[in-house]
C-alpha cells in the first residue's frame, strides 16, 4: 500500500479504470470457450458486486460528499441530495430511452442486428457512470476530501471490475448466438467497457479542477451507482436464485465495509 501511495492519483485512476475495462474483456473472452456461461455463478458474482457497489456508494462517495459540503460551508445535505438524485435520474433516463428504442417489432434479420447494436449500446452507456465513479473516487483523494481513502477507491474499482466480468459475457455470448463470429463477439463485448477509462479521466479532472463542485460529483456518482444496482444488477442476479443473490450481495457489502472502514 505504501508503494501505491507514492504513485500520482491520476495514474492510479487511469490504472484502476483500465483494470475495469480488462475485466470486461476477460468476461467477453468466454465466447472463445463456451456457448453460454454458468448462469448461477454469474448471478452470484453480480450479487457480490451489487453489495460492494452499495457499500462503496456510501463510504467512498456519499459520506465524503457530506463531509466536504460541511467543510466548504454549504448546507451539508443539500448538494449530496441534489447530486444523488441527479445521478439516479440520469441512469433511469438513459434506461428509459433504451427501453423505448427496444420497442417490440416483428422479428427479422435486420431487427436482430438492431437488437445486438442496442445491447452493446446499453451496456456501454451503463459503464459511463461507473467509470466516472472510479475517477471521482481518486479525484477526491487528490483534492484532499475528508473521508476519501486510497483503499476505498481501490475497492470501489475492484467491485466495479468484478461486475464487469458478467457484463462482458452478457454482451459477447448473445452476439455469438445471433450469428456473429467469436472474434467479432469478443471485440464488441470488450468495447462496451472501453468507455470506462475515458469516463474515469473526465470524472477525475472535474473533481481536481473544480473542488467546489466535488460534493455534487461524488453524490452524482453514488446516485448513478445505486440506480445501476437497483435497476440492473439485483434484478439480474435474482433470476436464477434470490437466496444466492442475497448471500452474494451481503458478502460483497461486508467485504467493502471491512476494506473501507477497517483498512481505510
Amino acid at each position: 500500500m505504501n508503494f501505491l501511495e507514492n504513485i500520482p492519483t491520476v495514474w492510479l485512476a487511469l490504472g484502476a479504470s483500465v483494470f475495469c475495462w480488462l475485466i470486461t474483456a476477460l468476461g467477453a473472452s468466454l465466447v472463445f470457450f463456451f456457448k453460454k456461461a454458468n448462469v448461477l455463478v454469474m448471478n452470484i458474482l453480480m450479487g457480490f458486486s451489487a453489495g460492494v457497489m452499495i457499500a462503496a456508494s456510501f463510504w467512498s462517495l456519499l459520506s465524503p460528499a457530506i463531509d466536504l459540503s460541511r467543510e466548504l460551508g454549504y448546507i451539508d445535505w443539500l448538494f449530496p441530495c441534489i447530486g444523488f438524485l441527479a445521478g439516479g435520474l440520469f441512469v433511469i433516463g438513459v434506461s428509459k430511452l433504451l427501453d423505448k428504442s427496444l420497442g417490440a417489432n416483428v422479428e427479422t434479420k435486420a431487427q436482430s442486428k438492431r437488437r445486438s447494436i442496442l445491447l452493446v449500446t446499453s451496456i456501454t452507456l451503463h459503464n459511463i457512470p461507473e467509470g466516472m465513479s472510479v475517477g471521482v473516487a481518486f479525484g477526491a483523494i487528490a483534492a484532499g476530501t475528508p473521508g476519501s481513502t486510497l483503499i476505498g477507491a481501490l475497492t470501489l474499482a475492484l467491485g466495479i471490475g468484478l461486475q464487469n466480468f458478467p457484463e462482458g459475457a452478457s454482451v459477447a455470448l448473445p452476439l455469438r448466438h445471433e450469428g456473429y463470429s467469436r472474434t467479432k463477439s469478443f471485440l464488441f463485448g470488450q468495447f462496451s467497457g472501453i468507455v470506462e477509462p475515458c469516463a474515469a479521466m473526465l470524472g477525475y479532472f472535474l473533481c481536481t479542477a473544480i473542488k467546489a463542485a466535488l460534493p455534487f460529483c461524488l453524490a452524482f456518482s453514488a446516485g448513478a451507482m445505486i440506480a445501476v444496482v437497483a435497476s440492473e444488477l439485483i434484478p439480474e442476479a435474482c433470476k436464477e436464485s434470490k437466496n444466492s443473490a442475497a448471500i452474494g450481495c451481503i458478502a460483497g457489502f461486508i467485504v467493502m465495509m471491512l476494506m473501507d472502514v477497517a483498512l481505510g
